[in-house]
């Protein structure tokens, strides 16, 4: 058997140089592991098939060719003295971007993070889609489990309805309770309804011999609110991608990923959201530490699109370089194409200050001992803010082949 190659996973919209070797990623499968299923789903919700997302696109995109149909679409090209002078010189992202708004269709402008070459294959790998549907005005929880198993692919593709006033908080732990090697993953499409509220918290704690697949593509209609809680915290290889269209107006999408780096890890993330309805707010926050000779790329990138007067966009992300072997890079990154909008973007990162390292040894730590007290705060945490008894259960077992005596000494 050979490797099946994923191309331009979690591509940045608009990419930067090709030098810094950061514009998307690379995953490669080896062909050998064998789709398998080990999903654990508890929910009050009413479980459905595959068409329940499109049939709640569908009837958003009525909504919004009632109130938006007629009006033009005002493009990048659109320059009117350009245009005397023989038009703008547009790039590929530009072009691509017009060539979407013209054709007015929710569809053609829904992304998932991974990119579609991704999504595809985790859906096909998981060989059928389970929608969780939230009526109106309805409050539901759910739980999700994805476990590693030796030797095979094990994904879940989820879609979440959630509708009009309605309110659902979902938790998925991702563990591999037992020794093995392959692939796990998670692609949801989420689609919040008109004043919705969609909590998704992820936990993440694979050992090193796994890779693990983060895929998430939302859409938000008017006053709608989406907070996506994201803990990564094991894998040797992890990826995580996120794209959200802020369709409605007054919808507000919050990201907060908490990351820990250690051994020879890489983590990368991609982050798009695009802001098209008026007074529309997105944060992305990132915060981990990054030991041993671990690496991670960052991507956010806050799309601004024209006609989303009063939007706000915020993206920081803050990391601690625990070793001096490791990697990090970081690209914030704001588009915009309007007016009367605010995007904010910064990055903090650091090492542990001399002063600091010199204030523990003189209470006795070593310098190993101080920099595996950021570590283990960081599983500390995670395990404090779980949602669930499986999240801090893979949590404990995790932190207890990193840290020794993680449980009795932290916990």
């Amino acid at each position: 058997m050979g490797t099946k190659t994923l191309e331009r996973v979690s591509a940045m919209p608009a990419p930067t140089w090709h030098s810094l070797k950061m514009n998307d990623a690379t995953v490669e499968i080896d062909e050998a592991l064998a789709p398998a299923r080990d999903i654990a789903i508890e929910t009050d919700a009413e479980l459905g098939g595959a068409d329940a997302f499109d049939a709640a696109l569908d009837a958003a995109q009525a909504d919004w060719d009632a109130e938006f149909g007629d009006a033009p679409v005002l493009a990048n090209y659109e320059d009117e003295q350009a245009n005397r002078l023989g038009g703008l010189a547009l790039s590929e992202y530009q072009k691509g971007v017009d060539a979407a708004e013209a054709s007015k269709s929710l569809r053609a402008m829904y992304e998932q993070g991974m990119g579609e070459e991704a999504a595809r294959w985790l859906a096909e790998m998981a060989g059928e889609r389970t929608s969780l549907n939230v009526a109106a005005s309805k409050a539901c929880s759910a739980s999700v489990l994805v476990r590693g198993i030796d030797a095979s692919v094990n994904t879940a593709a989820l879609d979440v309805i959630v509708d009009d006033g309605a309110t659902l908080e979902l938790a998925i732990t991702v563990d591999s309770p037992v020794p093995g090697y392959g692939i796990t993953g998670t692609t949801l499409r989420i689609f919040a309804g008109k004043n919705a509220h969609v909590t998704v918290r992820r936990v993440q704690t694979l050992d090193d011999s796994w890779t693990d697949l983060d895929d998430m593509g939302l859409f938000l209609s008017n006053g709608a609110t989406i907070e996506i809680f994201q803990t990564v915290l094991g894998a040797g290889h992890t990826y995580t991608g996120l794209a959200g269209d802020l369709r409605g107006k007054g919808s507000t999408a919050n990201v907060t990923t908490h990351y820990l780096g250690h051994g020879e890890q890489e983590l990368d993330f991609n982050y798009v959201l695009r802001h098209h309805g008026r007074k529309t707010t997105c944060n992305l926050y990132a915060n981990g530490v990054l030991a041993g000779e671990s690496s991670k790329v960052l991507r956010g990138t806050i799309d601004l699109i024209r006609g989303c007067k009063g939007a706000q966009g915020q993206e920081t992300d803050n990391v601690l370089l625990v070793d001096e072997a490791v990697k990090n890079k970081t690209v914030p990154t704001i588009l915009c194409n309007e007016d009367d909008v605010a995007g904010n973007h910064g990055a903090t990162i650091g090492h542990i200050r001399e002063e600091q390292l010199f204030y523990l040894a003189s209470r006795g730590l070593s310098r190993e001992d101080a920099e595996g007290m950021f570590v283990s705060a960081t599983l500390e945490d995670a395990w404090l803010n779980a949602a669930n008894e499986d999240a801090k259960q893979a949590i404990v077992r995790l932190g207890n082949t990193i840290v020794e005596d993680f449980e009795e000494a932290y916990l």
